[in-house]
């Protein structure tokens, strides 16, 4: 698998010859001014929630490339009725895809569209790929129910929110890594707006001082795991 960081909680993944996007917010996002949407693949967008900072170039990827939006039941539908193709999944649900299997797990989090509507319950993602696996957590607070996640997968790569305020910060992320049995973090939801700015060198020295390795790429920027 290839990720690559499209700022904020966007991200790219390349899975043999599928490309998957998640949680599109690039176009209005000026910290990812060199990211052009009009020319991101995408065979399927993975969205966690329904906030517009995770979809605000949802409908614009998907109509130009006819991905298929995967995201919970009320996601899906909101999707759906704009003629864009979909899955609708629900928590503890798993579904082997073409690219491999996805998971849609819990998250401790809001979830409204910009208009106020109801967005369905947040959630993360765990995609598994042969013997590879990965966490997208999505936006959400340290839970308990990741030590269960840890339990049941050994994942390659977890990908935690870092930014506090609105979601973790550093020092959750921490334990949720503990919980989650991955020394591997890919941070995001940070530094975007005001209310996430955070201290990278101090966050990534807190990492290292547990022996952990956090990962803070710049926008475009790729790793494989």
């Amino acid at each position: 698998m290839k990720i690559t960081f499209y700022g904020h909680a966007s991200l790219g993944i390349e899975i043999g010859q599928t490309n998957i996007i998640v949680d599109p917010f690039i176009s209005a996002n000026p910290n990812a001014e060199s990211i052009d949407i009009n020319l991101l693949k995408a065979d399927y967008i993975l969205v966690t929630h329904a906030h517009q900072d995770h979809i605000l170039d949802v409908e614009a990827i998907a109509k130009r490339t006819d991905a298929v939006v995967v995201s919970n039941y009320e996601i899906a539908t909101y999707y759906g009725n704009l003629g864009i193709k979909n899955h609708p999944m629900n928590h503890g649900g798993k579904w082997d895809f073409d690219f491999g299997t996805v998971k849609y797990v819990n998250a401790i989090h809001s979830s409204s569209f910009p208009d106020g509507s109801y967005g369905g319950n947040p959630g993360g993602f765990i995609i598994t790929k042969g013997d590879k696996a990965i966490y997208i957590a999505g936006d959400t607070s340290l839970t308990y129910e990741m030590k269960l996640i840890g339990k049941s997968y050994d994942l390659d790569l977890i990908v935690l929110p870092i930014g506090d305020n609105f979601t973790m910060g550093m020092d959750d992320a921490l334990i949720a890594s503990d919980f989650l049995k991955c020394d591997k973090v890919l941070g995001y939801h940070y530094d975007t707006f005001g209310y996430i700015e955070i201290d990278k060198v101090r966050a990534k020295a807190k990492f290292d001082a547990e022996l952990k390795t956090l990962k803070l790429l710049d926008i475009g920027k790729s790793l494989e795991v």
